[in-house]
Formats: structure tokens, sequence, C-alpha cells
């Protein structure tokens, strides 16, 4: 099996992986320069590491078993993270249901169901 996990940029650490807490993420190791992070098989790694322009344009997208459970999760995040983008699930025209969140970096998620 391959698995890809990619790096995630992060402004300030402690919020972003407090963020990723919120979303039901949990912590696998933690120490200054990364912290991994491990959603049901999808496994992120947040550095210390941050460049406007990159983490405006990172994008990821994340796939759950359901959505309308999943997206529940977001509820009053952006009450504690000011400047987060959050759209509610919708069908897409490619035929695709997707709800779109930002990170306290600025990194954009798309979230979809399998």
């Amino acid at each position: 099996m391959s698995k890809v996990c990619p790096f995630v940029p992060a402004k300030d650490m402690a919020a972003s992986v407090a963020f990723y807490e919120a979303l039901g993420f949990g912590v696998v190791h933690r120490d200054d320069s990364v912290a991994i992070m491990d959603f049901d098989g999808a496994t992120i790694l947040i550095q210390p590491y941050y460049v406007e322009e990159w983490a405006n344009n990172w994008m990821a997208q994340l796939r759950v078993a359901d959505l309308d459970m999943w997206w529940a999760r977001t509820e009053g995040l952006a009450d504690h993270y000011p400047g987060m983008m959050i759209k509610p699930p919708a069908m897409q025209p490619w035929g695709i249901r997707v709800g779109y969140l930002s990170d306290p970096a600025g990194v954009l998620w798309h979230v979809v169901q399998e």
C-alpha cells in the first residue's frame, strides 16, 4: 500500500495543531520541527514553515465516509480562527459534493464524501 503524507505550512504551530485537532485529527508525534497528525489514515505533517504565497496556493482534498457528519466538526471554528474561509458542502458542476475551509495559515481544504 502506498500513502502520501503532505507537509502543511503553519504560521503558528500551536494554532494549526489545535485547528486540526478540532477537526478530529490526532497528534501522532510532535516536536519543534513537525507535528504528525492523523485522521482515519489521512496523515499530514504540520511544519513551522510559512511563506504566504505558498500557503495561500496550497490545497488538499480530504475524503471522508460521511461528509455531513464530518462537517459538523467545523461548527464554531470560524469564531476561533478569524479570517478562516468556510463554505458548507454543496454539489459542484463536476458531480462531487464539496465543502471548503481554510486553516490558520491559509491552506485550502476540499472535503468530499467518498
